[in-house]
């Protein structure tokens, strides 16, 4: 009897995630593989748009090295020592130039530029004389008088040192100035306005550059006397001088001068400052009428003490105005 009461024992087993099977990271692989070729893909939509056609093809050939040839710029990589940021990204195959003036084209902007054959050049010069061995026989004539001739042509065209390049261009500086002395000139001749002024400009060369001045007459006056307010005529002529010397690169220097009459203040006031004040004037309208600031190089009043008549020094002559445009070479290179 004791042994039928005895309690029923159940036992209940639970199986947790039946039909959750563990599916592994596989699908992080592939995610990844997806994330990477995307960033691959902006990447290169970048590249598109921040580089040159130049820089493409620099990358290009460094994806082709056996497109790739050794160059001369002090690298054997694949590069040649350049880089893609620099003009160019191809590598220069050739030494460097050597210029030289030909003298019997004086005044024609005339260059001779020469170029050394890169060791490139020279190894696929020797490989196809070496294929050619059996025409060389019949072109060597010809090739001799070539030869020949290029030498001629070398020594007619020595490379120029510094100096003769210095020479060179302040020659051709020269020529732009009498140039623009030229235009002024006609320019002033086809304005009847300015006809009668025409007498009071006086263009002349000095060892600094070329001088424009604009002098006062007996009967014509530039300004009112005594004053830096300048007179209509001579504000236009000023106008006509600045689109000739706009187009030239040079600096400008302008300086005001009076003639020895004292200043009838005599107070504080002096023709130092009635000088200067005209040439600053000069300077304005020159600005107003298209020539940058920045190519000023000096404005200065220098009173009495350079007279352009030095007999006379009460000649209305010397009250002038002097706009000189600065060689860019030396003053010792420059012409005199």
């Amino acid at each position: 009897m004791a042994a039928a009461k005895k309690p029923l024992v159940l036992i209940k087993r639970v199986r947790k995630g039946r039909g959750h099977a563990h599916h592994g990271g596989a699908w992080k692989v592939a995610y990844a593989d997806f994330v990477t070729a995307m960033m691959a893909f902006f990447l290169l939509l970048w590249l598109l748009n921040a580089t040159t056609e130049e820089q493409r093809k620099g990358i290009a050939n460094y994806f082709q090295p056996t497109l790739v040839q050794e160059g001369a710029s002090g690298s054997n990589g694949l590069m040649g020592g350049r880089t893609l940021s620099s003009e160019g990204a191809m590598p220069e195959s050739a030494g460097p130039p050597t210029i030289s003036f030909d003298p019997a084209a004086e005044g024609q902007e005339s260059a001779v530029v020469s170029r050394s054959a890169a060791p490139g050049e020279e190894d696929e010069a020797a490989a196809t004389g070496a294929d050619a061995a059996p025409e060389r026989d019949s072109a060597a004539p010809a090739r001799a008088e070539a030869a020949a001739a290029a030498d001629g042509e070398a020594g007619a065209h020595p490379p120029v040192s510094d100096q003769a390049a210095l020479e060179h261009v302040a020659r051709l500086e020269e020529q732009q100035f009498r140039k623009a002395e030229a235009e002024l000139r006609a320019a002033i001749a086809d304005d009847p306005a300015l006809q009668k002024l025409a007498e009071s400009l006086v263009i002349d060369h000095t060892p600094d550059g070329m001088r424009i001045q604009i002098v006062d007459q007996a009967n014509v006056s530039m300004f009112p006397l005594g004053s830096s307010e300048m007179y209509d005529a001579t504000r236009e002529l000023l106008r006509q001088v600045a689109m000739v010397v706009a187009k030239l690169p040079n600096r400008l220097a302008v300086s005001g001068h009076t003639d020895a009459r004292p200043y009838a203040d005599g107070k504080g006031y002096s023709n130092w400052e009635l000088s200067s004040d005209r040439a600053n004037a000069c300077r304005r309208v020159l600005v107003e009428a298209g020539v940058p600031d920045s190519r000023f190089a000096s404005v200065t009043g220098r009173a009495d003490k350079e007279p352009f008549v030095p007999d006379d020094p009460y000649s209305p002559r010397n009250r002038r105005i002097s706009i000189t445009v600065l060689y860019d070479t030396p003053p010792a290179m420059g012409p005199h």
